[in-house]
């Protein structure tokens, strides 16, 4: 009898016969093999970032070993090397067959494809290695062998551990597969031997295992598995072990199988589940079938699948995480989440709300089920017709979270589909359902969200007016009073924020109402979140950080650099570098519409040192500068066209300066033109660029898309600049301070190598480089504005490569790495205090 798989079938057993509507899935696409993918893929770059930068700790390891390796080779080879061959082909064979004469075909093509792509991923890696790898990956990723009397490093990627492992990790687990138990057992021998005779590295070994966790875990997520979930005649037997003779069993349709159950209720002229129903499950994650029993009662059960509890065990956590007050949950199994909804369940009960009782828990396969009463006739407040939102029923809404709340039970996850009222005006029966979430000795915070989840919940229905009105009926003054900091998006449950998106206005209303209601209350919102954007950012922005300077910083370079350097240049060049941020401080004062500390400014200027790192050339600054004014109260827009109006004035002052090095600096050969050659060159190409800006169309309208909209966001601010000379002044002479002290920083830098140029020419050759720098989008313009500016020496100065690669590594070093631990500090201290 195939009842589940048919769709709608009648099982009939001693008990009569019971028929069945149910969907069930094909395939399982398990969250936890998608988890696995992405810590196999972490744990495979964790082992190159060790190989790469604790060689020297491997490699002592690996020569320590390695007599006592020689002397087992050499008693051992031939076995170990047969041990390796007859487990790299028994293995595979044993799981094979036994997957044959289990007669489980795709599980056979699965586990041989994901064979294939641990072989595949190990080929890649070892070319990726020897093309991509240092010196000291490879090296420390190699063992030493002897080839014609000579040692050499051979790079040990063992493909075969890389296959097996793919392989028997979609195989089956261990506990329920001998022949997968015992291949584990051969492999971890293998790995064993083979490591102790120094035939293979314990990093390539370690990578191979990764990449082949990756490949299997990757391949049984994409093709899913055979769900061992209760479906058909297992849910029946749930139900019959719970003391019920069912007669019907009706799936709920959900997101995922609406149209098939719908076709289904037609095929079988069925009536469709109500919205009671339909309302329990958007409110849940769980699987709602529709029960008749033999007494011909309408239940509902909730089954709760082990397949999904990852997803909410990980999203418990991030929240727990992430919100103050709101702990967390050391819920990690099937079974504990379902005693827990039942707990919650009974609580409810117990406090006299009217919520539908739990009837039975009940388990079969891997799945819990939970038999409970059916609100017959309700319908979710989203429903609910405007005429029938009477007073008295919002009245009783706030009634039955009162008693929940006297009782110290929290919701925490009110919606829509939560509240259920009862059918027709006459009789306003109010359930509140859905209490997995909640919590039986709940914290005052978690009760204050509750009042604010169901605040807005009503607030969407019938306005804030009316809503504010209904609470401060059914609360104290200071329970009021105490929604204000609680209304933030963060507080509200997903269903009731993407309603949100659509009506925006809804959350100032209902601080608007308060404040009307209660003058003295306070809507300042509360810090529930413990770490929010600008955390993340920082997080981020520190692993970044340490990513870019462990795998561009050239330590031996910089080390040569600076000892071949005169120490008074290079103290010089660091110092003229730190008086950039004054000036780009004074040009934050000055063109801020509010008052700000010059002090504090300079911080911000320092901190975007380290924020550098992990954001492109001067996009790193733009985004401090906008988040310091905005914090200080400015409006969004002001303080984009604050931020444009520094940038556009930067460029202007840049321009001038070098249109004033070039006038006032001369060769002293007679010419015709007192101006060199570079010089003539970059105002020649500054001719043609403005020709083709004005004569030729396309390029004049790709401009003109370019620079109009940032000219008419900064130009209010420009005229009302304009307007006050003292500022306006301040501004560009802060401007021409950052320029001039990066120039003479530069110049600083050649000097202690014992180069010389004209300040012209190291103008030119630093705002080029930098320029060049900017346009390549990586982290602070690392790499490529080094590059540009060895190439401009070159260029425009004459010096030798080798040299002037040196003066922009030195220069480098001394205005952008050796500020960055000054900025981390400062951008610390900025967050402590509150001002990002």
């Amino acid at each position: 009898m195939s009842t589940a798989q048919e769709g709608a079938a009648t099982d009939r057993t001693v008990d009569g016969p019971v028929e069945i509507v149910d969907i069930p899935a094909a395939r399982v696409h398990h969250p936890s093999d998608l988890l696995g993918v992405v810590l196999a893929a972490l744990g495979a770059v964790l082992v190159i970032v060790l190989a790469a930068y604790a060689h020297n700790t491997t490699g002592g390891i690996a020569e320590d070993v390695q007599g006592f390796a020689t002397l087992l080779r050499r008693i051992l080879f031939v076995p170990v090397a047969a041990l390796v061959s007859l487990v790299t082909v028994l293995v595979p064979l044993a799981v094979l067959i036994d997957l044959a004469v289990r007669r489980q075909g795709r599980l056979l093509l699965e586990t041989s494809a994901a064979g294939a792509a641990g072989l595949a991923l190990t080929t890649f890696g070892h070319w990726a290695l020897t093309t991509f790898g240092s010196h000291e990956l490879v090296a420390t990723m190699s063992v030493v062998q002897t080839d014609s009397g000579a040692n050499v490093e051979v790079l040990t990627l063992p493909g075969y551990v890389a296959m097996l492992a793919a392989l028997l990790t979609l195989a089956g687990p261990r506990a329920h597969r001998s022949s997968v138990r015992w291949s584990w057992n051969a492999l971890w021998t293998a790995i064993g031997v083979t490591l102790i005779t120094a035939q293979v590295s314990l990093p390539g070994v370690a990578l191979a295992l990764a990449l082949g966790r990756l490949a299997g875990l990757g391949v049984r997520y994409l093709a899913g598995v055979s769900p061992e979930r209760a479906y058909g005649d297992a849910l029946v037997a749930g139900i019959r072990r719970a003391g019920y003779t069912p007669v019907s069993l009706v799936r709920v349709p959900d997101a995922d199988t609406r149209v098939a159950a719908e076709q289904l209720h037609r095929e079988h002229n069925l009536p469709t589940p109500d919205e009671a129903s339909a309302a329990l499950v958007r409110s849940s994650d769980a699987r709602v079938y529709q029960v008749r029993t033999a007494y011909d009662e309408v239940l509902d059960l909730r089954v709760l699948d082990g397949d999904r509890q990852v997803l909410g065990v990980l999203a418990r956590t991030w929240r727990s995480l992430r919100l103050r007050g709101i702990e967390g949950r050391n819920i990690v199994s099937l079974r504990q989440a379902s005693e827990r909804a039942a707990l919650l369940a009974y609580a409810a009960t117990a406090a006299g709300v009217h919520t539908p009782r739990l009837l039975r828990l009940s388990e079969n396969a891997d799945s819990m089920m939970l038999l409970q009463e059916h609100p017959s006739g309700a319908v979710p407040l989203t429903l609910v017709p405007d005429d029938e939102l009477t007073d008295d029923l919002l009245a009783e809404v706030w009634g039955q979270l009162r008693a929940a709340h006297h009782a110290g039970i929290a919701h925490r996850a009110i919606t829509g589909d939560t509240v259920l009222v009862g059918p027709g005006a006459s009789h306003h029966g109010v359930w509140l359902t859905g209490w997995d979430s909640g919590d039986v000795a709940s914290s005052d915070l978690a009760r204050r969200i509750d009042i604010t989840q169901m605040l807005a919940v009503l607030a969407l229905r019938v306005g804030a007016a009316r809503a504010v009105r209904s609470v401060a009926d059914a609360l104290a003054d200071d329970d009021v009073a105490a929604i204000g900091p609680m209304l933030q998006t963060i507080t509200l449950p997903r269903q009731t924020r993407d309603l949100m998106r659509d009506h925006k206005e809804v959350l100032a209303e209902l601080r608007q109402q308060i404040v009307a209601r209660l003058p003295e209350a306070s809507i300042e919102p509360y810090r529930l979140v413990r770490f929010g954007a600008r955390t993340v950012l920082t997080i981020v922005v520190t692993f970044v950080a340490a990513f870019v300077i462990l795998t561009t910083i050239n330590v031996h370079q910089i080390g040569d650099a600076l000892r071949s350097s005169d120490p008074r240049f290079s103290l010089l060049a660091f110092l003229l570098g730190m008086v950039t941020l004054v000036g780009a401080a004074l040009s934050l004062v000055a063109f801020s519409p509010v008052r700000l500390s010059l002090w504090r400014s300079m911080i911000v200027q320092a901190a975007a040192s380290f924020v550098a790192l992990a954001a492109p050339a001067g996009i790193g600054p733009a985004a401090l500068n906008l988040r310091a004014l905005t914090r200080r109260g400015v409006s969004t827009t002001l303080a984009t066209a604050t931020v444009a109006l520094i940038q556009v004035s930067q460029m202007v002052v840049t321009v001038l300066l070098l249109v004033v090095l070039t006038l006032t600096s001369g060769t002293q050969q007679q010419s015709p033109v007192p101006l060199s050659p570079p010089v003539l060159a970059v105002i020649g190409i500054v001719v043609v660029a403005l020709a083709a800006t004005l004569l030729i169309p396309q390029v004049r309208a790709w401009v003109g898309k370019r620079v109009m909209p940032t000219l008419r966001q900064t130009w209010p601010r420009l005229v009302e600049v304009v307007g006050q000379p003292g500022r306006l002044l301040l501004g560009l002479g802060g401007n021409l301070v950052t320029t001039l002290g990066y120039v003479l920083a530069f110049d600083a830098a050649m000097q202690g190598l014992g180069q010389r140029a004209s300040l012209v020419q190291v103008a030119i050759v630093y705002l080029a480089g930098t320029t060049l720098g900017a346009m390549v989008p990586t982290p602070g313009g690392v790499g490529t504005t080094e590059a540009a500016l060895a190439a401009g020496l070159g260029t425009v100065a004459g010096i030798n490569a080798g040299v002037a690669f040196s003066v922009a590594v030195l220069f480098r070093v001394l205005t952008y790495w050796l500020r960055i631990p000054l900025g981390w500090v400062a951008m610390r201290h900025l967050q402590r205090v509150g001002e990002l």
